[in-house]
């Protein structure tokens, strides 16, 4: 039996791995869980796996919790993620919070000595060497939940010593995969939210529209499997059955393949490293017909170079462009600029803030708020 603290259990990934727990009750207990704003659902996962500790970061008051759920110790705001993660005993902490915020529950459980699983880009993104740092100290690696992350993760599973030349990053090349350029930058929300594979939360699929989702998993490779940026490659892969590879020495590739299912990466990362049933239909190779692969294009996706040039720039530059890409897509989703303009927002603030330093969390702190300012600045010369 194992314990598991979920932060963020309300979201896609939490009430997945909730799923996982309820068909492996042998294996696993919930100890700690966190929402937030979404209390309905919370107390009814409440209800249902009876952790030690509850706790929702949109605060309301004590007596709005229900009585047949007073029995267990709540705890409200930011400090609930910080008990979850570090308080309350737990094998694991699984870290599905959304943003930056997920980058302090990343450190407060590994200095906890917890073992980490991995569903937040912005802890790698904006503070991959700090994390990276902490985890090396208490000996634990983060085990990833992306589905990216854990197929490259798994493919290294069978690598030996034998160190990969090359990580092959695979995307579904969203909405605008066919797309000129110019027709990408007036693209509308309703057109940009079409995603032809995935139903995603909006920043999320907006960041799959521009690429900025894999420029972000690029940074998150580079630090989990310590890779020089110009060793990661992006390949358009829209089927989404190959979910990335590995190249070797030999020329070998080693991929791993399966049906689009989160459930996989997270039991995963959940019971690594064993593998157990989740409820997905195995891959059916005959029914494929045929997977085919395109180069990432720089000039019509610009994140892919962008990211490229916040890696070798170093500092907080990686964090600029996270904290920029959050608040341009917000202007977006809220129809105050065209969608080119979310790249132009953030290749603005890269310009204006130039080098700032990323030594501990409060320099990463301080340059995502500069970001986000400074695109609020930039704003009126961008609007539509």
């Amino acid at each position: 039996m194992q314990t598991i603290s979920i932060l963020g259990s309300t979201g896609s990934i939490g009430t997945q791995a909730l799923q996982l727990v309820a068909l492996h009750p042998e294996r696993f207990r919930v100890v700690a869980m966190t929402g937030h704003r979404n209390r309905e659902l919370f107390f009814e996962q409440v209800r249902t796996f009876r952790p030690e500790m509850a706790g929702l970061t949109e605060p309301i008051p004590m007596e709005d919790i229900p009585a047949d759920l007073r029995f267990c110790r709540w705890v409200m705001g930011k400090d609930a993620l910080r008990v979850a993660a570090a308080e309350v005993p737990a094998d694991m902490v699984l870290v599905s919070v959304v943003g930056i915020a997920g980058l302090q529950s990343v450190m407060d459980a590994l200095n906890a000595n917890r073992q980490v699983l991995l569903a937040n880009k912005e802890a790698l993104v904006t503070g991959g060497h700090l994390v990276m740092d902490a985890a090396r100290k208490i000996g634990k690696p983060l085990l990833p939940v992306d589905s990216e992350h854990s197929a490259i993760f798994q493919c290294l599973q069978g690598a030996a010593d034998n160190t990969p030349v090359k990580l092959l990053l695979t995307a579904s090349g969203g909405p605008f995969r066919t797309w000129e350029k110019e027709r990408i930058y007036g693209a509308t929300r309703a057109e940009a939210l079409n995603h032809p594979n995935w139903a995603m939360g909006a920043k999320i699929t907006i960041d799959s529209a521009s690429m900025f989702n894999k420029a972000l998993e690029i940074i998150e490779a580079r630090w989990l499997f310590d890779m020089a940026p110009e060793k990661i490659e992006v390949v358009v892969h829209p089927q989404s059955i190959v979910h990335s590879a590995v190249e070797f020495a030999d020329g070998a590739v080693i991929a791993q393949l399966g049906v689009p299912d989160m459930r996989v990466p997270i039991q995963y990362a959940m019971s690594y490293p064993e593998r157990l049933p989740t409820g997905s239909k195995p891959l059916d190779l005959f029914a494929l017909g045929q997977l085919t692969f395109e180069r990432g294009d720089e000039e019509r996706f610009p994140a892919l170079r962008i990211v490229k040039e916040c890696l070798n720039a170093g500092g907080a530059a990686c964090t600029i462009l996270n904290g920029a890409n959050e608040a341009a897509v917000a202007a977006f989703l809220a129809d105050e600029i065209p969608f080119g303009g979310i790249t132009r927002l953030v290749e603005g603030a890269l310009a204006k803030l130039g080098p700032m330093p990323a030594n501990n969390l409060d320099d990463i702190f301080h340059a995502d708020q500069e970001a986000r300012r400074v695109v609020a600045e930039l704003l009126p010369a961008i609007r539509k």
